[in-house]
C-alpha cells in the first residue's frame, strides 16, 4: 500500500476558500483594459462590459453577431483566476448563452480552457439581468483573458457583462537557451535523502530537453526531462553490485508539452513512494528495488546536465525555454539565482523574463480553410509548413496551376504530393514519411521547378523524394490550406484537415498570418488564429486494465485485446466471477479464467473448475511435485521449501474470502525425521500461510492443536506421540491430512527442521488449494415490502461506474437502486414486468436508457442487470442478451463519479422492488446485502422464500415457484391440478365414450408444444421405448372393459383390461412371442364401484405392478420377448377405436360395450392425456367420442396445514404494509378458513398445557442443581476435546470455553 502524505501544492492550494474570498479583478480595471473584435455602436464598447454596470448601453455588443467575435480583458499583470461571472446587456434582449475561455500571457498563442480533457464550453445566461457563476476546476494564471461567444439570445444579439475573481500572481522566471544550467550545490559533498519535494513550472517549444538532473557515485540518480514532448521522470534509489536488484524506475506523464504554455510539475517522494504531478494530474507509484534513500553527490542541476555528465549523456540535450518557481526541498532556487546565490556561470546572458516566440499557429477544424496569395505565372513552386494532427488523412495544401493542380495531403499517416497536368493527362504521386499523425510537429517542404518535383519531411535529407514532371509548371497564385472547396455550399469533409499549422512559407517567404487576422491579405473561414487547441485524448489514458489508446482528432478508441476486458474503455471483464457462475451457465468441468472483482484491480486468472453434483470446486495448483525430497538443509538442519502458485496473493485471497470452504492436502513422509514434537514443545517443522503467519499444526488437525491427524484419532504408530513421524523410526511413516482453516491458506512455505542427523530422510507433498462455494455470488436479500430498502454509504468511481446484480420477482414494477445525493443521480427500476430502465443526470438534463425483454421478467426466475457508464458510452444490458447503448454526452462526464445516499429498494416515496436481489456489485466491490438486511424491517437476509421450507407441499411432481409474498405450485408437468397439485383430474365415461391421444409425427409442432405445457415432456411419434411408467386410477361397476390401450405403428401394444369377473389383466405384446404376455390379477374383484389405483412400470424385461396400497408384485417377460416397444402411436382410454390389425381377443371380449365409470390421474412417462383432453381452448392431438364429464372420481383432496406467520419469511403483515393479495394463489385459496380457526384453538390448548408442565418441572428440580451443558454440535460423538472442536466446526469459530454455558431450569 502506497504511503500518501499531505503537501502544499505549489500555488494551487487555497485551503477552504471559495470564490467570494478572492479579489474582484475586472471591475477595478480602466476602460482601456477592455478590447474587442468590434463594437456595435457608440455606448456598446468593451469597457462597458462590467458586471451590474448600466453606463453606456449597459454592456458590450459586437458589430456582427457571428462566431468570430471576442471580448478581451487585460488584467494588467499575471493574475490567478479562479471564477468567472457573466451577465447580459442591461435591460435588453442581448446575452450570451454559451461561451469559451482563452487565456495568454502575451496576447499571442492563446490557450483554451480545458476541463476533463476537452475544450470546455461554459453555460451562460438565459436573460439580461441574471448572473451565472462558474468556479474553475483548476485555476489559470494569465495576463489576458478572452471570451469567445458560441451561442446567444435568439430574440436579440450578443451582449455581455462580466466579472473575474482571483488574486495576484508572481514568480521568478529564468530563461534557458540550451547552454545554460543552474547548479545548486549541497552544503555537504554527499546527501542521503529520504524525502524530496521538488516543484517547478516550465514553458517551451522544444520537444526534448533535460529539466533537472542529480546523481551519486553509488549509482543513484534522479532526472526529469522532455522526450518527444512528454515528461519523463527517472529515479534510481540504488541497485546492488550483482545486479539482482535493479532500482531504475521510469514514469512518463503528459503530452504535447512543447506548446509554449506554462506547465506545472511537483515531485514528492517519501522513501520508495512517489507522487508525480503534472498539471494537476497525479501519478502515484513505488520505486523498484529495496532501498529508501536517494544518495546524491555535490549538486543537482536545473535546465540541463552539468559539464561533468555531458560526455556520457547519450545524446540528451539541455532545456530551451523558461522556468519559474523552482523549489528544491524548501529552497527557492529561482530566488537564489536572482540573488546570485547559486552557480550560473554557464549563462551567457542571464534574463528573468520569457522571450516571446515568433510562431503564429493556425487551428483548423473539419470545415476550415485558409487562403493565401503567392506568385502568379511562376515557373517554380515552393511551399513549406509545419503541422501536427492525430488524423491519418487530411488536406494540407491545394493550389491550381495554369494547366493542372497540386495537392499536398496526409494519407494514412504519410505525406503525399499529387500533381495533375491536364495537357499531358498525367498524374504524378510522390510520398514520404510514416506515422506523421502522432500529434508531434512535422515540417513539409515541397519544391517543383523546371522538370522535377521534390518532397522533404522534417528537414531530413534521407526522407527526400524526387520525381520527374513532363512539362514546366506555371503557378496560379492562390493557395488553400486545410481545405479546398470549389463551391462554398458543397464542402467535402473528406478533404478537410483537423489540426494545427504554423511557419507557412510560400515562394520561400513566411506568410504574415497576423496581417491575415487583421484582414489585410488572404481570407479564412472557421479557423482559430494564433492558437493551437490540439488535445491528446489518450492523456489522461481512459483505457483501463492495460488497454492501448489510439485517437483521431475527435475521439479516442481502446484496443482491449489481450487484457481480459472489453467495452469502450476496457472496463468490463470478459470472464465470470467464479466457477460457481460458470456452473450455473451450464459449463462442465475444465479450466476457466475467472475475475472475482469484475472491473476491479485484480486481474483475471486461470483456475480449474470441477463441477460435481454436491459442490463446485475451484482449484489453484502450485509448483511442488508430489513426494518432493527434502534436501539442502542449512547448518542448523533446517530446509526451506517455497511453495508458489500460478496466481498472485490478491487473486488467492479473492477466492478464499468468498468461498464457503477451502482445503489443502499436506503429507509428510519420513524416516528418522520428526515432524511436530510434543503439543507443548518446540515444533521441528512448521508451515507459513496467508499474511506470512507461522503455523505448527498439520493436516487433519487445527489451529492451536500441535498434533497430526493420528493424534486426534488416537491411532498413531507410537501412542506416546501425536504424529507418526514423531516416533522417529527407521522405517518410512507418513502424516497426512487436510488443512481446512481457510483464513490460514494457502501454504506458501514449509520449514523442515529435523534433517541434520545421519539417516534422516523426508518427502513433502503440498496439494493444490481447493475451495467450493461463492458467498458473493449468492449474497442475497429478500424485499417483502414495497416500502423496504437498504441504505449504503457513498460510492466513488474513477473514470467509470459499473453496477451489476441478479433479481427475481413476481411484481410488475419497482425500484431496484437509486441515488438521492445532490452530486450525481442514478436510478434503476423495473417497469411493466418486462422492461428495465436506467436513468441518470447530465447537468440539468435527464438521460434514460431502457431494455425491453420479449419474455416476462416477473416470472420468479433469476435475471441479470448490468450497467456501465464511462467517458465514451453508457450501456444497459439485460441477461447478457438485450442492450441499450448511448454515447456519453460531451459534458456529461467528470473524472470522478460520486454517488451519495445509495438506496437499494424503495427510495424517495417510490414503490420499491419486491422479490430477491443478489450479487450486487458496484465498481468491482460486492455489497453485503445479507449483513445489512439483518437489522432492517421488511428485508430478510438470503433468498430462501417459501420453497425451501414449504416446497414439500407441492405434491405429485409439482414444481414450487417462488412469489414475493408466498409461493405457488406449477402442476403443468403432472396429471394433477389444484393449488398443491393434489386435485385429481378425471372424467366420467358414458357407454361408448373414447378418449384418444395421438403422438404427433412432428415433435416441434405448435400443438405438441401446447400439450407439453399441460401434460409433460411428451413423446415423439414413433418413439421406441425400453421403459414406460403408466399410472392411473379408476372406479367402475361394469365389466368387461378396456381401461387403457397403447398402440404402435407395428403390432406392439400394451393393454390394461377388466375381465368379466371384475379381475384385472395386463397384456404386453412387444414381438418375439406368438401370444401376448399376460398378467392376471385373480384374487380380487376391482369392479366394485370403489376407486382403485394402478402403477405399472416396465424396465426392459422386468415388470413391476402395484395395486392400491398392496405390496409391489414383480414379473419378467420371457426371454423370447422383445424388450423394445416400437413406434408408439396412440393412447386410448375407455375403448379402442383404431384401424389396422388389432388383437382380436381385445375386440371380441373387452371392447364392447366399452368402459363405463371414472378414470383419473392418467399419466404415461410424463404425458397426461386425460388432463389434456379436459383442458378446453388448447390445441392438442386429442379426440373425444361420446360424453366425457369432468370428475374427481370420489378422491379426497389433500389438506395442507396453514403456515405460522411467525415462521413465514414472506408474511405480509410483518412488514406493516397491506398487499393486493391474489385470491387465486395457493396460499390464499388452498387452505380452508375453518381449518385455520380449529388449528388456532388447538394451539392455545397445547400452549396452556406446556406452561403448566414447565411450572411443575421447575418446582420439582429447583433445589436439585440439575443443569445441561450446551456443548458444540458433534461433540457427543467425538473421542476427545480436540476432536470435538474439529468435528463441530472446521473453521474453529467456537472454542471449548465458549460452548460450556450452563442453563438452569
Amino acid at each position: 500500500m502506497m504511503v500518501l502524505w499531505l503537501s502544499l501544492k505549489y500555488n494551487t492550494s487555497f485551503g477552504l476558500k471559495t470564490w467570494r474570498d478572492f479579489n474582484i479583478l475586472a471591475t477595478p480595471l480602466p476602460y482601456s483594459s477592455f478590447t474587442s473584435s468590434s463594437v456595435y455602436a457608440r455606448g456598446y464598447g468593451a469597457g462597458y462590459a462590467k458586471l451590474n454596470r448600466k453606463q453606456g448601453a449597459g454592456g458590450w455588443s459586437p458589430l456582427d453577431t457571428d462566431h468570430y467575435r471576442w471580448l478581451q480583458v487585460d488584467l494588467g499583470s499575471r493574475k490567478q483566476v479562479v471564477a468567472i461571472v457573466t451577465q447580459g446587456r442591461y435591460s435588453s434582449s442581448d446575452w450570451v448563452s454559451k461561451y469559451r475561455l482563452l487565456y495568454s500571457d502575451t496576447q499571442k498563442n492563446w490557450r483554451p480552457y480545458l476541463q476533463d480533457g476537452n475544450i470546455w464550453t461554459f453555460e451562460g445566461n438565459v436573460n439580461s439581468e441574471g448572473v451565472v457563476r462558474h468556479e474553475l476546476q483548476h485555476p489559470v494564471q494569465a495576463h489576458y483573458i478572452r471570451f469567445i461567444p458560441l451561442d446567444w439570445s435568439r430574440e436579440g444579439r450578443i451582449g455581455l457583462r462580466l466579472e473575474l475573481y482571483g488574486c495576484s500572481y508572481w514568480a521568478d522566471v529564468v530563461s534557458f537557451d540550451g547552454h545554460s544550467v543552474i547548479s545548486y550545490r549541497f552544503r555537504s559533498k554527499k546527501m542521503k535523502i529520504v524525502k524530496d519535494v521538488i516543484s517547478l513550472k516550465f514553458r517551451t517549444m522544444a520537444g526534448d530537453g533535460v529539466l533537472l538532473h542529480g546523481e551519486g557515485q553509488q549509482g543513484d540518480y534522479i532526472s526529469l526531462e522532455l522526450r518527444r514532448a512528454r515528461l519523463q521522470l527517472n529515479i534510481n534509489l540504488g541497485s546492488n553490485q550483482y545486479g539482482s536488484i535493479q532500482g531504475h524506475t521510469s514514469v512518463t506523464s503528459g503530452s504535447l508539452l512543447d506548446d509554449d504554455h506554462w506547465h506545472s510539475v511537483v515531485i514528492e517522494r517519501y522513501r520508495r513512494n512517489v507522487n508525480f504531478t503534472l498539471d494537476h494530474h497525479t501519478q502515484q507509484f513505488r520505486t523498484n528495488g529495496e532501498f529508501d534513500h536517494l544518495d546524491l553527490d555535490y549538486e543537482i542541476s536545473f535546465g540541463g546536465l552539468p559539464l561533468s555528465t555531458k560526455q556520457s549523456s547519450g545524446g540528451r540535450v539541455n532545456f530551451v525555454g523558461c522556468m519559474e518557481g523552482i523549489t528544491y526541498n524548501g529552497e527557492n532556487i529561482t530566488n537564489l539565482v536572482r540573488r546570485k546565490k547559486v552557480d550560473t556561470s554557464s549563462f551567457h546572458n542571464l534574463t528573468f523574463s520569457c522571450m516571446e516566440s515568433n510562431s503564429f499557429p493556425v487551428f483548423f477544424n473539419s470545415s476550415s480553410f485558409l487562403r493565401l496569395p503567392g506568385q502568379t505565372d511562376s515557373d517554380s513552386l515552393s511551399v513549406s509548413l509545419s503541422f501536427r494532427t492525430w488524423n491519418p488523412n487530411g488536406l494540407l495544401m491545394f493550389t491550381a496551376l495554369t494547366d493542372g493542380w497540386v495537392e499536398v495531403a496526409v494519407t494514412e499517416g504519410k505525406v503525399t504530393v499529387y500533381m495533375n497536368v491536364t495537357q499531358k493527362n498525367t498524374r504524378i504521386d510522390i510520398s514520404s514519411g510514416s506515422g506523421l499523425n502522432d500529434g508531434q510537429w512535422h515540417t513539409v517542404h515541397v519544391n517543383a521547378l523546371e522538370n522535377y518535383a521534390m518532397l522533404t519531411i522534417d528537414g531530413d535529407e534521407a526522407s527526400t523524394v524526387r520525381t520527374a514532371i513532363p512539362i514546366q509548371i506555371q503557378t496560379g497564385g492562390t493557395y488553400y490550406f486545410g481545405g479546398y472547396f470549389l463551391h462554398p455550399n458543397n464542402r467535402s469533409p473528406q478533404h478537410s484537415f483537423q489540426g494545427c499549422m504554423q511557419m507557412i512559407h510560400i515562394d520561400d517567404h513566411l506568410a504574415d498570418l497576423r496581417a491575415v487576422e487583421q484582414g489585410h491579405i488572404g481570407t479564412f473561414e472557421n479557423v482559430s488564429l494564433d492558437m493551437c487547441a490540439i488535445i491528446d485524448r489518450c492523456v489522461l489514458n481512459h483505457c483501463e486494465h492495460g488497454g492501448r489508446c489510439s485517437q483521431t482528432w475527435d475521439t479516442f478508441s481502446c484496443n482491449c485485446s489481450g487484457t481480459g476486458y472489453t467495452g469502450a474503455t476496457c472496463h468490463t471483464s470478459m470472464y465470470q466471477q467464479s466457477c460457481e457462475e460458470y456452473n450455473h451457465q451450464g459449463k462442465s468441468t475444465g479450466s476457466y479464467w475467472i475475475d472475482p472483482d469484475g472491473s476491479g484491480p485484480i486481474a483475471p486468472f486461470r483456475v480449474s473448475c470441477e463441477m460435481t453434483v454436491e459442490n463446485v470446486w475451484t482449484t489453484l495448483k502450485n509448483n511442488l511435485p508430489p513426494q518432493t525430497s527434502v534436501i539442502n538443509a542449512d547448518q542448523e538442519g533446517k530446509a526451506i521449501l517455497q511453495i508458489t502458485y500460478n496466481v498472485t496473493d490478491e487473486q488467492v485471497l479473492s477466492v478464499t474470502n468468498s468461498a464457503e470452504y477451502c482445503e489443502q492436502y499436506v503429507a509428510y513422509t519420513c524416516r528418522m525425521s520428526r515432524l511436530l514434537n510434543t503439543p507443548d514443545g518446540i515444533p521441528f517443522t512448521w508451515w507459513v500461510g496467508r499474511a506470512n503467519e507461522r503455523h505448527s499444526y498439520w493436516g487433519g488437525s487445527g489451529p492451536g492443536i500441535q498434533k497430526c491427524s493420528c493424534g486426534i484419532e488416537h491411532n498413531c504408530t507410537d501412542p506416546k506421540h501425536y504424529c507418526n513421524c514423531d516416533a522417529d523410526l527407521r522405517s518410512w511413516r507418513e502424516d497426512s491430512g487436510l488443512l481446512v482453516y481457510k483464513d490460514h491458506l494457502p501454504v506458501s512455505q514449509v520449514v523442515v527442521g529435523d534433517k541434520n542427523r545421519a539417516g534422516s530422510e523426508a518427502k513433502l507433498t503440498i496439494g493444490p488449494l481447493k475451495c467450493h462455494g461463492d458467498r458473493n455470488y449468492w449474497n442475497a436479500a429478500s424485499f417483502t415490502s414495497p416500502a423496504s430498502y437498504l441504505h449504503f454509504p457513498s460510492v466513488r468511481g474513477e473514470s467509470s461506474t459499473d453496477i451489476s446484480f441478479y433479481f427475481k420477482t413476481s411484481s410488475i414494477h419497482g425500484v431496484f437502486l437509486a441515488n438521492l445525493g445532490t452530486t450525481s443521480f442514478l436510478h434503476i427500476e423495473l417497469r411493466g414486468g418486462s422492461m428495465v430502465v436506467f436513468s441518470f443526470d447530465v447537468g440539468s438534463e435527464r438521460v434514460e436508457l431502457s431494455v425491453h425483454s420479449p419474455m416476462p421478467l416477473n416470472d420468479n426466475q433469476w435475471h441479470r442487470v448490468e450497467v456501465e457508464k464511462n467517458i465514451k458510452e453508457v450501456v444497459l444490458q439485460l441477461n447478457r442478451q438485450y442492450r441499450d447503448v448511448r454515447p456519453t454526452p460531451p459534458q456529461g462526464h467528470t473524472k470522478q463519479e460520486f454517488y451519495s445516499e445509495l438506496y437499494v429498494g424503495a427510495s424517495s416515496g417510490q414503490r420499491g422492488f419486491l422479490g430477491c436481489m443478489r450479487a450486487l456489485k458496484i465498481n468491482g466491490v460486492i455489497f453485503d446485502l445479507e449483513e445489512r438486511a439483518k437489522a432492517i424491517p421488511g428485508v430478510n437476509p438470503g433468498c430462501q422464500g417459501h420453497c425451501s421450507s414449504y416446497g414439500m407441499h407441492c405434491r405429485n411432481g409439482g414444481k414450487c415457484v417462488e412469489q414475493y409474498n408466498g409461493y405457488s405450485c406449477d402442476c403443468s408437468l403432472t396429471a394433477y391440478d389444484g393449488p398443491f397439485c393434489t386435485d385429481d383430474v378425471g372424467g366420467y365415461f358414458e357407454t361408448g365414450t373414447v378418449v384418444r391421444y395421438d403422438f404427433l409425427q412432428e415433435a416441434g409442432s405448435f400443438a405438441l408444444r401446447e400439450v407439453k405445457s399441460l401434460s409433460g415432456a411428451g413423446l415423439p411419434s414413433g418413439a421406441n421405448l425400453t421403459r414406460e411408467v403408466l399410472v392411473f386410477s379408476f372406479s367402475t361397476s361394469s365389466t368387461p372393459s378396456i381401461l387403457v390401450y397403447i398402440s404402435s405403428r407395428t403390432q406392439d401394444y400394451l393393454a390394461v383390461v377388466l375381465r368379466h369377473n371384475g379381475t384385472l389383466q395386463i397384456r404386453y405384446s412387444l414381438g418375439g412371442l406368438t401370444e401376448p404376455y399376460t398378467i392376471d390379477v385373480d384374487h380380487r374383484n376391482m369392479a366394485n364401484g370403489q376407486p382403485h389405483s394402478i402403477n405399472l412400470t416396465r424396465n426392459l424385461r422386468e415388470i413391476r405392478l402395484q395395486l392400491d396400497h398392496y405390496p409391489v408384485s414383480t414379473y419378467t417377460l420371457p426371454e423370447a420377448s422383445d424388450t423394445q416397444f416400437n413406434l408408439v402411436k396412440s393412447i386410448f382410454l375407455g375403448k379402442v377405436f383404431e384401424t389396422g390389425q388389432i388383437d382380436p381377443i381385445l375386440i371380441e371380449r373387452y371392447n364392447t360395450p366399452g368402459f363405463v365409470g371414472c378414470l383419473s390421474r392418467v399419466q404415461l412417462n410424463g404425458m397426461a392425456p386425460l388432463k389434456a383432453a379436459l383442458r378446453s381452448g388448447v390445441a392438442a392431438p386429442i379426440s373425444i367420442l361420446g360424453i366425457l364429464v369432468p370428475s374427481n372420481c370420489g378422491a379426497s383432496p389433500l389438506t395442507i396445514s396453514p403456515m405460522a406467520s411467525a415462521s413465514d419469511p414472506w408474511h405480509i403483515e410483518a412488514a406493516g404494509v397491506v398487499f393486493p393479495f391474489n385470491e387465486d394463489r395457493a396460499i390464499g385459496n388452498g387452505v380452508d378458513r375453518n381449518f385455520a380457526i380449529i388449528g388456532g384453538i388447538i394451539s392455545m390448548v397445547i400452549f396452556t398445557v406446556l406452561c403448566i408442565m414447565v411450572f411443575v418441572i421447575r418446582h420439582t428440580f429447583r433445589h436439585k442443581g440439575s443443569y445441561h451443558t450446551n456443548e458444540a454440535k458433534g461433540a457427543e460423538s467425538a473421542d476427545c476435546a480436540d476432536a470435538a472442536i474439529i468435528v463441530n466446526d472446521p473453521a474453529f469459530s467456537e472454542t471449548i470455553d465458549e460452548s460450556k454455558k450452563e442453563w438452569f431450569i
